[in-house]
């Protein structure tokens, strides 16, 4: 059901690969919802994911651009302008990307380039945006920027190795570019912190499985699902959500206020007489 939330905006959506990218998800209802896009993402990502399929669907058009380089985010900008005919409304930022984490690097034995690359892909990268946005003054007074996090910015998660220490980054950025687009230009900047969901980029994360039903049997709500993100970003694209910036906002169903849940006790007391050997480290010492 569409309630026409986003009539007459403009926006930018980075990151959607696939049927299963939130972004894509976004782009989806933000079109429901009345508004005129742009899809952008790097130009291997548009090789090889579908997101020309999903333009043509939403009669809109591919601007490649990689979201680490000015020069490309510049021209992403001002060609959408200029398409557009005026300024955006709104933008989604759904990057990241660990090398360290997709060659198996353990968080005790980074390599430092790879990490350097996952804060700029996944974190600095949002502040280049905002930055061009700001110096083109590319934004409408009273427009949304949302960037994708998770709680691994607040809490230790085995397994999301560097990409935590991006998304603390990510949300240190929207808290402080946040406040300097919102007094000068009334531009609000926020993240959401999405449940653990089935992406691309997600699924490479070690253990996701497990994860994502640990995840469901601690929250409360369950898991929120790609679709139900995408309902949260078009509201807080909205004129409904005028005054909220320099948030982070949970969209987890409850799990980031929970402690233990009965279903998780459940089955954490199914299995425990039995041993665990696990090894946490490269040395291959363990704990119990």
């Amino acid at each position: 059901m569409s309630y026409n939330l986003l009539k007459g905006k403009k926006g930018i959506i980075f990151g959607a690969l696939n049927e299963d990218s939130i972004a894509w998800k976004v782009a989806e209802k933000a079109y429901e919802e009345g508004a005129q896009i742009i899809l952008t993402n790097v130009p291997v990502a548009l090789r090889m994911g579908e997101t020309q399929k999903l333009a043509e669907r939403l009669n809109t058009v591919v601007i490649g651009a990689d979201a680490t380089n000015v020069d490309d985010l510049n021209n992403l900008l001002s060609q959408s302008m200029e398409i557009f005919g005026g300024k955006i409304d709104f933008i989604l930022h759904s990057i990241g990307m660990s090398p360290n984490v997709r060659k198996g690097r353990h968080y005790s034995d980074l390599d430092y380039n790879f990490l350097e690359k996952t804060l700029d892909v996944s974190a600095v990268s949002f502040h280049k945006v905002l930055q061009t946005a700001r110096k083109l003054d590319a934004i409408n007074e009273w427009g949304s920027v949302i960037a994708l996090s998770y709680v691994a910015a607040q809490r230790t998660f085995y397994g999301y190795n560097d990409m935590a220490d991006a998304k603390s980054l990510l949300e240190s950025i929207a808290r402080s570019f946040g406040y300097i687009y919102g007094r000068e230009r009334n531009v609000r900047v926020n993240t959401i912190s999405q449940s653990p969901t089935v992406t691309t980029a997600g699924s490479g994360v070690k253990g996701f499985d497990r994860l994502l039903d640990f995840a469901e049997r601690m929250s409360p709500l369950g898991n929120a699902t790609a679709d139900e993100c995408a309902d949260y970003c078009i509201t807080l694209f909205s004129d409904l959500t005028k005054k909220v910036t320099m948030q982070n906002l949970f969209h987890d169903g409850g799990f980031s206020n929970m402690g233990m849940s009965l279903s998780a006790l459940q089955q954490y007391e199914k299995g425990l007489h039995k041993n665990c050997d696990c090894d946490d480290t490269e040395d291959g010492h363990k704990y119990d």
